[in-house]
C-alpha cells in the first residue's frame, strides 16, 4: 500500500488482492466522517432522529417478523 498527497487529494493505492466489498464499506465510512464533519447537529438531535427513523422503520416492516400483524 502507498499513500501520496498532492496538492488537492490524497492518493491510495493497494493490492488488487483486498476484498472490493471492504474497501467499499472502509470508503463509505469516510464519505459519513467528511459529511458529519460539516454537521451543527447535536447528539440529542441526531439521536432524536434515529429513534424517529427507527419507529418509522418498525412500523412498515414488523409485519415480516410478528406473525398475525
Amino acid at each position: 500500500m502507498t499513500i501520496e498527497r498532492t496538492a488537492d487529494a490524497i492518493i491510495v493505492k493497494l493490492p488488487t488482492n483486498i476484498d472490493i466489498e471492504e474497501i467499499q464499506r472502509f470508503l463509505n465510512y469516510l464519505r459519513y466522517k467528511e459529511i458529519v464533519a460539516k454537521s451543527k447537529a447535536t447528539q440529542e438531535e441526531v439521536d432524536k432522529l434515529a429513534r424517529e427513523v427507527n419507529k418509522s422503520w418498525w412500523e412498515k416492516n414488523k409485519h415480516r417478523f410478528l406473525p398475525g400483524e
